[in-house]
């Protein structure tokens, strides 16, 4: 059993744009939950990151890496995103910028971002974005759908998965690795409400299946896999599984400009008992297998996470309908994930093994709702 993996540590959530990270940079903080409408009932399915990049290289007004006059002379970006959306069949995401003058972070823990009427943090979000449907279509620069939503949530981190020897404090100070990942609040309670385009969705604590993470370094993974709910039933006993959560994410790291190549790290949080896969761990005998797939109508994941002692069998899929191809340029300016698939609706099923005397022995069989989900993959060459 894993109980390092679920222990809380705000310093990994502070704000790591140091060293050469300021002028080759990003750090955000990401946070899925869902809504449901006031009026109709209707759930929705949404987030909420604030994208921090580049601060050593700031200007006076934003500096977008994919304005064509900025990718030509290969300027690199430098602003504050803040970045919401949601899923569903009209997915959207919509993007504000700020000039890191119009900035205030507390790059200590606990961390906190404002600007204008936007902040983040550990305990609080609240903001705005509104992107004119006409003046996007004439700036492609801001990678942005059109539209309108503000929020108003207080936050609730309640298990986090602490991802490891990675994320240590000795090689973040390194800057070892090229994309870092921690996740405060692998389960998060969100309350409060967020307007959509002029419809009122109330967040509500047990019903908003909350996640909260986040990344930073230098460049994105590829490929780029994660999946997470706490929305879990036992097939075996029809038994909602109110305190458990399960986390998976990673790709392809790199350590020192060398990739690892296929490699995820784990965290299974099954009603109270940590367990965690995570090959830096080599002690405990813990390795990956993972696929995924598009279909014409879905993307599909599935993984297998064992160590010597036990196995999770999981199998995900969500519908490319409800999904976004999801926006980021890296530090550098390039724009490599063009077909990052990100969603908020996806479904599954996970078994739970323990292994003794080389037989496997089934804990549970578990429906997964509520999935928040990403994969992408480009081309290295």
């Amino acid at each position: 059993m894993g109980k390092q993996c679920i222990k809380h540590d705000l310093n990994r959530n502070a704000c790591m744009l140091t060293g050469k990270f300021r002028r080759k940079g990003y750090d955000w903080w990401w946070h899925s939950f869902t809504g449901v409408n006031r009026e109709t009932g209707e759930e929705k399915a949404m987030f909420i990151e604030f994208f921090l990049c580049n601060p050593g290289l700031a200007k006076e007004e934003p500096v977008l890496g994919q304005l064509e006059e900025n990718r030509q002379k290969k300027i690199k970006p430098s602003y504050l995103m803040v970045k919401a959306g949601f899923w569903g069949e009209e997915a959207k995401q919509l993007h504000r910028f700020f000039a890191w003058k119009d900035v205030e972070v507390h790059m200590n823990a606990p961390y906190s971002v404002k600007a204008g009427d936007c902040f983040a943090s550990d305990t609080k979000l609240k903001g705005s974005i509104k992107v004119d449907r006409f003046e996007n279509a004439k700036h492609p620069e801001w990678m942005s759908d059109f539209g309108e939503m503000s929020w108003k949530l207080d936050v609730e981190k309640l298990i986090p998965f602490n991802v490891g020897y990675g994320a240590s404090k000795l090689f973040r100070d390194i800057k070892a690795f090229e994309m870092y990942w921690h996740a405060e609040g692998m389960k998060t309670k969100y309350s409060g409400e967020v307007i959509i385009n002029g419809e009122t969705f109330d967040v509500i604590p047990d019903k908003c299946y909350g996640y909260a993470d986040k990344n930073w370094g230098a460049d994105f993974t590829s490929p780029w896999v994660w999946l997470s709910s706490n929305e879990m039933t036992s097939k075996l006993t029809g038994r909602k599984l109110e305190n458990s959560v399960f986390d998976i994410g990673g790709g392809r790291p790199k350590v020192f400009f060398f990739p690892l190549n296929r490699k995820l790290l784990g965290a299974f949080y099954y009603e109270g008992e940590g367990y965690e896969f995570n090959f830096s761990k080599f002690w405990t005998g813990s390795k990956t297998k993972f696929e995924c797939d598009e279909s014409s109508s879905e993307i599909i994941w599935h993984v297998i996470q064992e160590t010597f002692k036990y196995k999770i069998d999981v199998n995900m899929r969500c519908k490319k309908q409800e999904m976004l191809l999801v926006n980021y340029e890296a530090p550098d300016g390039a724009k490599r994930h063009n077909r990052l698939w990100n969603g908020g609706t996806g479904y599954g099923n996970i078994k739970f093994y323990r292994k003794e005397k080389n037989r496997e022995i089934l804990i549970d069989d578990i429906d997964v709702t509520h999935l928040g989900c990403e994969f992408g993959e480009y081309d290295r060459r």
